[in-house]
């Protein structure tokens, strides 16, 4: 048999049938057609009647065992009805019922359940047209309530979240659904909550899944965010520009007070440009008259004159001995 929805039911038809005929239930029933089995053998054996009489009875309680002994499990509830009444919840565990005259009428399920509900073109307070999916929590508190106050229960949390989410949407901006999600859950817990507790039925959380705009807003949205961020990004430049500056205006101050510290940084800048081996410099000569040249063309000698070693000494040299001259006679 296929599975059918029974409404206020939590089961299926063949989860009934299969609940109905539970392990002791059927053990028992075997017992008993196997006792009754056993006389009706006896009694042709010996040619009497009673025994069959017995067996009948015998059969008749392996009948009635499975419509009787009812086992529930930990995380469910039995609603039972005495002649349309109720005569009260049953379960967990195993319970008796008057077959014929009691009948359960549903089996709640007390566990935390889950029912996804969503809204489309929904409108919101701007005129946005959104789509929203969202998730509810839910968990029967009451089940003695969920049974006998309404029909169909699990429709009616389906369509009591759907509404309730219409609501929120068209009460609230769509920078605030998007921007806060916790806040909206909060309130469609509140909301379904509220409602759902007189059915016996509690609303534990409320979670919004997903918010779908459409295609076009969601491009005017992303251009809209892009022209912030290059509008903040040249803001932050032309502050970056305006703390440099500032800098150079004190530093140019200091450098006007103290001549000397103006040298010691072009020194330090000739330093820094002449790292690398090989390169050629080109200074204005305006920049090299502001350096003060011949201190630093002095200071370069000296250093260089440092590292030079000095030239070997040259040997002296031998007196030279001049020839005699001759003097001619004197007549």
């Amino acid at each position: 048999m296929s599975n059918a929805y029974v409404p206020g039911v939590s089961v299926n038809m063949a989860g009934y049938r299969a609940r109905a005929a539970n392990g002791p239930s059927m053990l028992l029933a075997m017992v008993f057609f196997g006792l009754a089995l056993l006389t009706f053998e006896e009694g042709a054996r010996q040619h009497v009647y009673w025994p069959f009489w017995l067996g009948g009875i015998l059969v008749i309680l392996g009948l009635l065992i499975p419509m009787s002994l009812k086992v529930a499990n930990q995380w469910e509830r039995a609603v039972v009805l005495r002649l349309g009444k109720l005569q009260g919840i049953k379960g967990p565990g195993v319970f008796f019922i008057v077959p014929v005259i009691d009948d359960i009428s549903s089996w709640l399920d007390q566990r935390i359940q889950t029912t996804e509900f969503n809204a489309e073109q929904a409108l919101s307070k701007d005129t946005v047209p959104v789509d929203v999916d969202a998730v509810v929590f839910w968990q029967i508190h009451d089940p003695e309530r969920a049974a006998l106050e309404i029909t169909d229960y699990r429709s009616a949390i389906s369509r009591v979240a759907q509404t309730s989410l219409r609501e929120m949407v068209g009460s609230s901006l769509l920078s605030t659904l998007l921007s806060d999600r916790k806040h909206g859950d909060e309130l469609l817990r509140e909301e379904i909550g509220r409602k759902t507790a007189e059915w016996g039925v509690t609303a534990i959380s409320v979670e919004i899944r997903d918010i779908g705009v459409p295609a076009a807003l969601q491009d005017a949205m992303s251009r809209e965010a892009q022209a912030q961020r290059e509008a903040a990004a040249r803001i932050h430049l032309g502050q970056a520009e305006q703390a440099v500056a500032q800098k150079f205006v004190e530093a140019a101050d200091i450098y006007a007070k103290s001549p000397a510290a103006l040298q010691l940084r072009a020194m330090n800048i000739i330093y820094e440009t002449t790292k690398e081996r090989g390169a050629t410099i080109l200074m204005p000569s305006a920049m090299v008259d502001a350096m003060n040249p011949g201190g630093i063309m002095g200071l370069a000698a000296l250093a260089e004159g440092a590292q030079t070693p000095p030239p070997p000494a040259a040997a002296p040299a031998a007196p030279s001995r001049a020839a005699p001259t001759r003097r001619r006679p004197t007549r």
